[in-house]
């Protein structure tokens, strides 16, 4: 892993780089969450000759965090995504991240369409799962808000509890130790904003996609993603035994990834080629 930072619209960035090569993977983690909640699946995609970009968004992980609304909107985060790019030197990627970071990758294949050689999706917050998405944010975002010493003392206690060296879970702990008005801020910014491209940008999109859903999760539900992969043209749909299972018993969904991630340089090196 290599750790790394750049500068954009005068904030600190945070990525880190697993493996080498010219077929580049960008990841970006859920809501609170940093590259910790990727970097299992990012070396096992660098094992399989794929470079993997884990980008920490503004107000996450190891990146600046503003304490102000207006900075949190998914289309800045598209934004900061595209910049990563650029100061890697890269004119393409594959774009992709979990449940924010899903959402993130949709709205840049719409903004930058150029940039993104295909679509990794893993759980998308779409229209069915907005309701339940308010029913849980708000109460947070409100206890945050208003909780002034008590919601200090709560994410200071979180901070000072070990660390299980276990990535994903980790990345769960260090979201619940942030200060309280860091976390008010990214809620309220992204539950202001929209959450995503309107359905007909999203059927406009033509870049290789594979959409990873799961039954049972009211907040990403298989609706969502199902219907993702319907709307959009070029899209695949993978279906997770459990809302756990990419990051516990990974191996059969890391392998479709591969396959997929192969599959969609390989397609993007015959069109440049203008074979058929």
């Amino acid at each position: 892993m290599q750790p790394d930072t750049f500068i954009h619209q005068g904030h600190v960035l945070a990525y880190e780089v697993h493996g080498d090569g010219p077929q580049v993977v960008v990841l970006v983690h859920g809501l609170l969450l940093d590259a910790g909640i990727n970097r299992a699946l990012a070396r096992a995609i660098a094992r399989a000759g794929h470079r993997v970009v884990l980008l920490d968004l503004l107000g996450h992980g190891r990146s600046d965090r503003p304490r102000r609304a207006s900075a949190h909107r998914v289309g800045l985060y598209a934004e900061q995504a595209v910049a990563l790019l650029d100061h890697l030197g890269l004119e393409r990627a594959v774009l992709g991240g979990v449940s924010l970071g899903a959402a993130v990758a949709l709205t840049a294949a719409v903004t930058d369409p150029d940039r993104v050689q295909g679509l990794l999706l893993e759980m998308p917050v779409l229209e069915h799962a907005a309701p339940f998405a308010a029913m849980l944010f708000v109460p947070v975002l409100l206890g945050m808000h208003y909780g002034g010493p008590v919601a200090r003392l709560g994410t200071r206690l979180m901070g000072r509890l070990p660390r299980t060296r276990i990535d994903a879970i980790d990345s769960f702990m260090d979201a619940a130790s942030m200060h309280p008005r860091e976390i008010t801020a990214v809620l309220h910014g992204l539950l202001m904003g929209a959450l995503g491209p309107t359905e007909e940008a999203r059927a406009a999109i033509t870049a290789p996609t594979l959409v990873i859903g799961h039954s049972g999760d009211p907040l990403h539900p298989l609706d969502d993603a199902a219907r993702l992969a319907r709307q959009m043209p070029a899209a695949t749909m993978l279906t997770a035994r459990s809302l756990a299972e990419l990051r516990v018993r990974p191996e059969r969904l890391t392998d479709e990834i591969i396959r997929f991630l192969d599959t969609t340089w390989a397609t993007g090196r015959v069109q440049e080629a203008g074979t058929a």
